[in-house]
């Protein structure tokens, strides 16, 4: 590499990401064919538009590209394209989201002036910011109604988020969340999206390669539309990929529209070959053990941790990733303390609030700790129970 100054950088990275125990609930590690699809030729290839309907020429390999993408997506997730179309240009999560609300609510205009609501889980309780958050986007164009978790249970409360969506008739409904580490019944969301006539979006993007890999339960069966980062669980480049469930509502073209030209120009089509190739190793059977060696892990930590003292948040995981209250255990650390202790000695882990919380988001009372990462770099078991003493070992210092 002539510049220097990068390939150093470059090396810097590579060094740092061998060392540490990355317990990123949203990071992970790609293949080798993976990076050489996103450093390929496509990267100088412009693409507005959608195969066979470009504004550029020379798209003819490009449209294959995109194409088998869309099939691969459908696929991996046991889908028929007569019954889901899949959008697979959006370049990350927040946008695509972003495109479904756009697509299926519009902006208010003086026609229709009232501001239509959108339902999901409150930030502090394990929601995402795309997700109505008042400081997002979608928190200031559209109305925001926010449930939590039970105070006692830290559990979804299925009944008491019937209640809200009674009360408050959004018109979206969004399940599937950022720091929620239970399984999800995508049934019970089902219902109440049909009692309330919303729709139900579910944000899959931390539980993508769970269930492709079928080791958490599927949302397709009751969803109207899907969201999902590539970049987590599913082990790709960093990208998202949209399901829309085709019927008379044509929701499926006004999402596309929403993504091109509404909100994003030419997409990334060496990204859309990286997706590409992390959805045709997910269909691999080594994947499947590769998923549910994750939940196993994960597991594995919350008890071992529980074990020593640590209140694990909802009394365990069912998912890649835990909650864990440092603070209220009794130990009084502060989550960024204790992700910055953590780091110190080679262990990557981000500072989280924790429901219910007292204290600020900058500061909170916990840390999200996800087995991904440290699962793709061949860890089980043995390996987490090791971790989980010496986690203890660094925050009891």
């Amino acid at each position: 590499m002539r510049d220097k100054e990068i390939e150093k950088l470059i090396e810097a990275e590579e060094v740092r990401q061998k060392k540490v125990v990355n317990l990123i609930a949203s990071e992970n590690y790609v293949s080798d064919d993976v990076l050489r699809a996103l450093g390929s030729k496509f990267v100088n290839k412009y693409a507005e538009g959608y195969p066979a309907k470009r504004y550029y020429g020379g798209n003819e390999v490009v449209d294959k590209v995109e194409l088998l993408c869309q099939k691969r997506a459908l696929k991996a997730f046991k889908l028929s394209p007569n019954k889901w179309h899949i959008n697979v240009q959006a370049l990350s999560g927040s946008p695509a989201n972003l495109a479904v609300y756009l697509g299926v609510l519009g902006l208010p205009t003086s026609e229709e002036p009232a501001r239509k609501k959108i339902m999901g889980m409150s930030l502090a309780h394990g929601g995402h910011l795309t997700h109505g958050q008042k400081v997002s986007a979608t928190g200031k164009f559209w109305d925001s109604v926010l449930y939590e978790v039970d105070k006692k249970t830290e559990m979804i409360d299925y009944e008491a988020v019937r209640k809200i969506a009674k009360e408050t008739k959004p018109a979206i409904i969004v399940a599937g969340y950022t720091a929620y580490p239970r399984k999800v019944d995508w049934k019970k969301f089902r219902a109440i999206c049909d009692e309330v006539g919303a729709y139900l979006l579910v944000d899959m993007s931390h539980l993508a390669g769970l269930v492709a890999g079928g080791a958490y339960p599927s949302p397709f069966p009751y969803a109207d539309i899907v969201t999902a980062t590539t970049h987590k669980t599913l082990r790709g480049p960093r990208s998202a990929l949209i399901f829309v469930r085709k019927d008379t509502r044509e929701l499926d073209k006004k999402i596309d529209k929403a993504i091109f030209p509404g909100l994003q120009g030419g997409p990334h089509i060496n990204q859309i070959a990286g997706v590409a190739v992390a959805l045709e190793e997910a269909m691999k059977p080594a994947f499947k053990t590769y998923a549910k060696q994750i939940i196993k892990n994960a597991q594995v930590l919350a008890k071992e941790l529980q074990k020593l003292g640590w209140r694990i948040i909802s009394g365990g995981t069912d998912s890649h990733l835990l909650l864990m209250d440092t603070w209220l255990s009794g130990k009084g650390i502060g989550g960024a303390e204790a992700s910055a202790r953590l780091e110190k000695e080679g262990i990557i882990a981000n500072k989280n609030t924790i429901p219910f919380d007292e204290r600020k988001p900058a500061d909170p009372s916990g840390l999200r700790l996800g087995t991904a990462a440290e699962t793709t770099k061949g860890k089980k078991e043995g390996d987490m129970k090791k971790l989980a003493i010496r986690i203890d070992k660094i925050l009891r210092k």
